[in-house]
């Protein structure tokens, strides 16, 4: 057996010496152990022995201790042993002048939660402006659901205030948890505003959340309307157009009871419970005219100013098209074969189909002149491009040009359809860097396909799948589901007995107005109300194919 040489002795000798003389190494070492195991009392005390020790404890260490006690802050059997070492360790770390970073001052918040002290956790919060240190929303969690749960209300307002002052978003959670405190005090107003703050920052609900909405709707506080009844019915329908539809911001209109269903949604947006059409919802007329503006500014920085201008001053001239057509894109479309080249035939085959959908008004086709040019000059193509352009269906970008520019603003300016597979992630897309690019292109992007030469559009959807508020007054809120069909989702359909055309009808569950008329049986409406709380597309041609705000066919 080979013996250990002193070459390799005096190594380990080195290591062990170095170990030895670096306890505090040694100490962050076990207590990572401790943290990943969540062991408390080893963690305990180990702390105590670093401190008989007099080893040398810096920021990490302490941080390390807040945050394993905080996790026990709660526990039932180690809550007060993690109470009694997260105050100590903290009051310790200020006593060495460490100061505390945003993981030390949200650890401490949670613990001061833990012990029903709200007012604390916040003043920590607020005393990291002092380090110099910016809070996340986690830092105030534990503050605004303390005062949350405790129904104390204008402190959870200030706390969110004081959020909104930092530039931080609220996200599901703090928003349910705001509504469902505003619920509880009966501040009709504030859940109105939360309502539709969760309306901006989720496309649907987690079940909890919709508890929360079912447990308002069914009170007896949210039967009051406010000056939402006296509302005129045009000025409901111009707020919903301004805003792009789904919703009018004017506050709760009609007064009296809400029905409150569980269903779901038909794919041509009718809900199954009260027959109301839902909205593809569009962004507004400001973030409209911010994207079109944002577009032509990038246009004119990469392409020639004066024909980008040109172009500009064409468009407002010719403004009625209903769609906008990326001829490149469809022309090229499946044409990486051998005896591949541009398809005229595709592209006619889209714009006439285009022609037909829209009640006989040509769409615009943006396509560069080198490829018009060449187009013409062939004889069995020719005839063809010069009905297009008697027609008004070309506008042909010079050269040098990126038709990308022209066929995106001429789709933002003119609200209308974008035909296009481009799927607009290039970089010139990203310089845009919009969070509403996604729900614009949602609402006017058509795709399409060709299936053994015959075309197939695929047009946007009917409707979103975002709460949506009605000009009748009725909210419709999607719940998350994990099921891939869309058909399976549950909505909650919430509305006021009334609220539909069909008003002198009454309803089989209970004895009030319909507020349904004609409704799939598919759905399979489930009501809620106070008195039962205990619960748990197509190609139709005919459809309107505008991506211009005005009222849609149903």
């Amino acid at each position: 057996m080979a013996t250990p040489t002193h070459h390799q002795n005096s190594t380990n000798l080195t290591k062990k010496k170095k170990t030895l003389k670096n306890p505090e190494a040694n100490f962050l070492f076990e207590l990572n152990s401790c943290s990943k195991s969540k062991d408390l009392k080893a963690a305990i005390s180990l702390y105590e022995s670093a401190i008989s020790s007099e080893t040398r404890l810096n920021q990490h260490h302490f941080n390390t201790l807040l945050y394993l006690c905080s996790t026990f802050a709660t526990d039932p059997d180690s809550g007060d042993l993690a109470l009694q070492y997260g105050f100590r360790v903290f009051d310790h770390m200020v006593a060495l002048n460490i100061q505390p970073n945003e993981a030390s001052v949200t650890s401490i918040a949670r613990l001061s939660v833990a012990k029903g002290d709200g007012d604390y956790a916040f003043e920590m919060v607020k005393k990291l402006g002092d380090y110099q240190v910016t809070p996340r929303l986690r830092t105030y969690e534990p503050a605004l659901f303390c005062f949350c749960q405790k129904l104390e209300a204008e402190k959870a307002y200030e706390v969110e205030e004081d959020i909104n002052k930092m530039g931080l978003i609220l996200e599901e959670p703090q928003i349910a948890a705001l509504l469902k405190l505003s619920a509880d005090t009966g501040r009709r107003e504030r859940v109105y505003n939360y309502l539709h703050k969760l309306r901006r920052s989720v496309k649907w609900v987690s079940e909890e959340t919709g508890k929360v909405l079912e447990d308002w709707f069914c009170c007896k506080a949210s039967e009051v309307g406010s000056e939402g009844a006296k509302y005129d019915v045009g000025l409901v329908k111009e707020a919903i157009l301004r805003n792009g539809g789904g919703w009018h911001g004017l506050g709760w209109i009609g007064e009296g009871k809400w029905v409150v269903r569980k269903g779901n949604v038909e794919p041509n947006g009718r809900c199954c419970c009260c027959g109301e059409q839902l909205d593809c919802v569009d962004i507004d007329d400001e973030e409209t005219e911010k994207f079109a503006l944002s577009v032509a500014g990038l246009a004119m920085e990469r392409e020639v100013k004066a024909n980008f201008r040109e172009f500009q001053d064409w468009l407002e001239k010719n403004a009625n098209y209903e769609a906008i057509v990326d001829g490149a894109n469809i022309g090229l479309y499946q044409q990486n074969f051998a005896e591949g080249g541009f398809s005229l035939l595709q592209l006619d085959a889209v714009i006439k189909e285009m022609y037909t959908r829209s009640g006989n008004k040509w769409p615009l086709v943006i396509l560069h002149n080198k490829r018009v040019r060449a187009l013409l000059e062939n004889p069995s193509s020719r005839k063809l491009v010069e009905e297009w352009m008697v027609n008004g269906v070309l506008y042909t970008t010079p050269h040098g040009s990126n038709d990308d520019w022209y066929w995106l603003y001429a789709a933002v300016k003119l609200r209308c359809l974008l035909v296009t597979n481009d799927e607009m992630r290039d970089h010139i897309f990203e310089l845009l860097g919009s969070s509403f690019f996604l729900k614009w292109k949602e609402r006017h992007q058509v795709r399409y396909t060709f299936l053994k030469g015959a075309l197939k559009l695929v047009m946007p959807p009917k409707y979103s799948i975002v709460i949506q508020e009605s000009g009748k007054g009725s909210w419709h809120v999607p719940i998350v589901c994990d099921r891939d069909e869309e058909a399976s989702r549950t909505w909650l359909c919430i509305t006021r007995p009334g609220a539909c055309e069909d008003g002198d009808k009454t309803c089989e569950i209970v004895n009030v107005p319909c507020c349904k008329s004609a409704i799939s049986e598919a759905g399979n409406p489930e009501i809620l109300s106070s008195e039962n709380r205990n619960h748990e597309n197509s190609d139709d041609k005919t459809t309107s194919i505008t991506g211009k705000r005005k009222e849609r066919s149903p």
